[in-house]
């Protein structure tokens, strides 16, 4: 093995860049001229080394949290087939209203929640938000009325909504571009695990009642807040700012990842995304913020992906009650454990998907493959009356949609550069997306049980048009690029954001 030159050290590697970006010339065109301290050997040897780290301390405290906030949002569909309704005297509607309140706030926080992530911090702000909501959760199993179930749920979405939004935007200033989606999908198969862990979770917290004056449905919102609680404290002490403060990576590593997240070195050859010296000494400005409202791009993945999540939602909200009314089993509580079936066929299948688009380097392109699943799964569902072959398609409207997520979020953080930017399209496309949830809360009312063929339409029509607009956007992906290759965005060279021309869009 060759060996190194000596290190520079970060400061230094930092003040290089600074310097040669302040000739004006195109940063982006000129990495592979840079000289390294790192021979090939080293490079392959470090590469290894530093994404085992991360990936063995990061996603495993992402994954908990992500499969938190899903367990935390979804368990009032379990809680109320055990009884939530009929003890809090509320009717479908008022039910449906406070799950509709909680997107409402949700969705309101997640852009100003982004924008403080920088100043706050993510290895602050993310386990502060966890810790919120897990102590949010618990109050729910001490509601009385509809009052206090609206307004809990309402608190519940204003701590819940940064965490998706803020984990996406995290992960993309530690990955290469070409590394995301199967670390987005590794810690996003917490969702689908969360539906089969939380209906097995939730049989056994229910037996726990009743107990203490308090109903069984009651303890599933109090314990799995407790197991919340517990996440984000943990979250704390786990979790680094960056690579360059992580602590269990040695000086070498740290100046070797960020030569990584510059493309100066290793499989990035040039084509990363973001210089993260600039975007660190990046100061707030408007103008960036207007630039990622006004992208083309976000609207037509965050409209789809409002498609998606309108049926990834209903389908949690409403599983067990659908598998209910199917009648193939005896009770209520069985009826949980059979949920936990299609989340258990969609795991392995969106960390595949996602493994498949980082090896392949394509996001739309893949979605326009793993969305026919679900709509297969839609058009069935809706119109064929055998309680099997419908239970059949739950498993196919799983594997589509929750396979299809991973591609979604990180496609649109691969084609944005500049913290800001980035942050505001992050943030914006969640927020437009999470609108699904009022979609969800209203499309599957009880009266047009056991069928339930408008709401599953509705979801039908929503992915077909999730379809087309990913295609729309892969053909503006291509035109861009070949915009840049005729020359039409040279005046945007060293621009160090994704307007430079050797900035390629990932399609």
């Amino acid at each position: 093995m060759t060996t190194p030159r000596p290190i520079a050290g970060t400061a230094a590697l930092e003040k290089s860049d600074s310097d040669h970006l302040s000739t004006g010339g195109p940063e982006t065109a000129k990495r592979e001229d840079v000289a390294t301290p790192f021979s090939p050997e080293d490079e392959a040897r470090l590469t290894k080394r530093v994404l085992l780290k991360m990936d063995t301390r990061i996603l495993p405290i992402l994954s908990l949290l992500f499969l938190c906030s899903f367990l935390d949002r979804t368990n009032v569909g379990n809680a109320k087939i055990i009884g939530l309704e009929k003890d809090l005297a509320i009717s479908n509607t008022q039910y449906n209203r406070g799950l509709a309140v909680f997107y409402a706030t949700y969705i309101a926080s997640e852009l100003p929640s982004n924008l403080l992530l920088k100043k706050i911090t993510p290895r602050v702000w993310l386990p502060l938000l966890t810790v919120a909501w897990g102590i949010v959760t618990m109050c729910l199993g001490f509601v009385r009325s509809f009052g206090s179930f609206f307004a809990v749920r309402a608190v519940l979405g204003l701590a819940e909504g940064g965490l998706l939004p803020g984990m996406v935007l995290y992960l993309s200033g530690l990955y290469t571009r070409q590394e995301m989606a199967v670390r987005i999908g590794i810690f996003y198969t917490a969702a689908s695990l969360s539906g089969a862990f939380g209906g097995l979770l939730a049989r056994g917290l229910s037996a726990i009642g009743p107990r203490g004056g308090l109903e069984g449905w009651r303890w599933i919102f109090i314990m799995e807040g407790v197991i919340t609680v517990v996440a984000g404290v943990i979250a704390y002490f786990f979790l680094p700012t960056s690579v360059a403060t992580a602590s269990y990576l040695t000086q070498e590593e740290k100046d070797f990842a960020q030569l990584r997240l510059q493309g100066k070195i290793g499989a990035a050859g040039g084509d990363e995304r973001f210089n993260p010296v600039l975007e660190r000494e990046e100061k707030f400005k408007w103008s960036e913020v207007r630039r990622g409202i006004l992208n083309l791009q976000v609207w037509l993945t965050a409209t789809a992906y409002f498609a998606i999540l309108s049926g990834l939602y209903s389908f949690g909200l409403f599983l067990p009650t659908i598998i209910n009314d199917l009648k193939i089993t005896s009770n209520a509580n069985e009826s949980q454990l059979w949920s936990v079936i299609p989340y258990a066929v969609a795991t392995p299948v969106t960390v595949a998907v996602a493994f498949a688009s980082d090896r392949l380097k394509l996001r739309g392109v893949i979605m326009l493959f793993t969305l026919l699943i679900a709509i297969v799964g839609y058009a069935v569902i809706g119109n064929v009356p055998s309680p099997n072959v419908r239970f059949g398609m739950t498993c196919l409207m799983a594997v589509g949609m929750y396979s299809s997520v991973p591609c979604i979020l990180v496609w649109n953080s691969n084609n944005s550069a500049g913290h800001y930017k980035r942050a505001t399209t992050s943030a914006l496309q969640l927020a437009v997306a999470n609108c699904g949830g009022f979609v969800a809360t209203f499309a599957y009312p009880s009266v047009d049980g056991p069928l339930y063929h408008k709401g599953h339409s509705i979801i039908l029509g929503l992915l077909v048009y999730a379809w087309l607009a990913i295609l729309t956007n892969v053909f503006w992906c291509i035109k861009i690029n070949k915009d840049k290759a005729r020359g039409k965005y040279d005046h945007h060279a060293g621009s160090g954001d994704d307007r430079d021309p050797m900035f390629k869009m990932i399609l």
